[in-house]
């Protein structure tokens, strides 16, 4: 952390920017508060917060998102594999254009057992978001003020904050940026962290896309397990009716049967979720760049 704060200040001064620097520990338990509380005592440009256990990622980030005062925002891990140096140039690729630059770590210093999988999650991500970025889930990025001041971010969501701005209609892109080595500890997330990135995956794709329009996610898998289901026993009972066949020893009928069935449910179920987001009485929220009276 001395090596972090040393290189950061620098790199302010360097810009002559002005700043504050917002430290979240994480419940920490090997001294970290103590020495955040020193620099506090130096520096009244940094800023404190101390979780009473650990409550992960995204949690840090929100409060942070919530306390942050300036028009520009760089999220970064504190182990020293984010390099500060960096941040002019996330800023500068802002530009007039882009509401949140996302680093891409090109080349990783990472054991085979984190970067495969790792492209293997941010291909499916990419995919299945539409959002043509690389590294979902580095913590170097930049944000204008009003990105993070709209982005709620909670659970794991932290490596879906580029797709959740996107659907909130910010800009995004991304930028190459230096991996270093880990030089200090070792990292907290396990293989699981995968697991649950899908799983947190759905969620994003629920709570986003489809929150308001439920029908639209329940009712095209419906309608396809109808039509196909109706289009087999329907062909089956024709080869009945003339004869061809006999129904009795013909499984693929049962399979069309059940088909319908489950048609009807998904779209039973996308019906009610329409009827229970109708009834919402909170308040549509849109994010909303400007207005002229």
């Amino acid at each position: 952390m001395p090596e972090l704060y040393d290189q950061l200040v620098s790199v302010f001064r360097d810009q002559k920017w002005s700043y504050e620097l917002l430290f979240v520990d994480d419940g920490s338990t090997d001294g970290s508060f103590e020495y955040l509380r020193m620099l506090h005592a130096k520096n009244k440009n940094v800023k404190v917060i101390r979780f009473r256990r650990n409550f992960g990622k995204s949690a840090a980030l929100s409060v942070a998102f919530s306390e942050a005062q300036g028009d520009f925002v760089i999220t970064m891990d504190a182990d020293l594999q984010d390099d500060p140096h960096e941040i002019p140039g996330l800023i500068g690729a802002l530009g007039d254009t882009f509401d949140l630059v996302s680093g891409w770590k090109k080349k990783r210093f990472d054991p085979i057992t984190k970067t495969i999988p790792s492209k293997f999650f941010n291909f499916v991500t990419g995919l299945l978001t539409g959002i043509p970025i690389h590294d979902f889930n580095c913590g170097l990025k930049a944000y204008r003020r009003e990105v993070v001041k709209s982005v709620h971010v909670y659970g794991e969501l932290h490596r879906y904050i580029p797709a959740l701005a996107h659907w909130a209609g910010f800009k995004v892109t991304e930028r190459v940026v230096h991996h270093h080595p880990r030089k200090f500890g070792k990292t907290k997330f396990g293989a699981s962290r995968f697991l649950y990135g899908f799983l947190d995956l759905l969620t994003v794709l629920f709570t986003t896309r489809y929150i308001r329009r439920p029908l639209h996610l329940f009712g095209i898998w419906g309608m396809m397990a109808l039509i196909i289901g109706i289009a087999i026993d329907g062909w089956l009972s024709f080869e009945w009716y003339m004869g061809w066949t006999s129904l009795s020893n013909r499984p693929l009928f049962l399979v069309g049967f059940l088909l319908i069935i489950v048609g009807v449910q998904f779209i039973s179920i996308g019906l009610l979720g329409e009827m229970m987001s109708r009834q919402e009485k909170d308040e549509e929220t849109y994010s909303i760049r400007e207005v002229l009276h």
